[in-house]
């Protein structure tokens, strides 16, 4: 092999490991929650358990683990920390991104379609299988009467 390629192979293999650690150290930099007591910690995993992440949507802040979240819960822990309750935690974490970040939003009358509605769609499909069967049932029973022309 010539030194030219030869040096060139090791220029592009030092080059793709820059590269991979370059990309890989933000995880270096994720430093891990600490907490004061084991009272503290359950509180904040129920508490993260209830909120949603902002990106990832279908997931809790406590399961996500988009960058955003992890913000997030340390966040949480700060506002923690502070002394601030639950509620004005969660109160913090709506005026920033709106009831969309609570699992369970409170009802009014603009959520009203959400709490309601899998209920009122249960009802609807409920009696439409009743009105269904009775049909049946009845076209059932005028099929086996015995006719009156013999």
């Amino acid at each position: 092999m010539s030194p030219w390629k030869h040096a060139l192979q090791a220029g592009l293999f030092s080059v793709a490991l820059a590269g991979c650690v370059l990309i890989a150290a933000p995880a270096w930099s994720i430093e891990p929650l600490s907490f004061r007591d084991a009272a503290e910690e359950t509180r904040f995993r129920a508490l993260t358990a209830e909120l949603r992440c902002v990106m990832c949507q279908n997931q809790s802040l406590a399961d996500s683990n988009a960058m955003i979240a992890s913000d997030l819960r340390r966040e949480v822990l700060d506002l923690m920390h502070q002394g601030k309750t639950d509620q004005e935690i969660k109160d913090f974490l709506v005026e920033r991104y709106t009831d969309f970040v609570l699992y369970r939003p409170p009802v009014r009358s603009d959520t009203l379609l959400l709490w309601l509605g899998p209920g009122a769609v249960l009802l609807a499909g409920l009696a439409a299988v009743i009105l269904i069967v009775r049909r049946r049932a009845a076209q059932l029973g005028d099929e086996l009467e015995p006719s009156n022309e013999e």
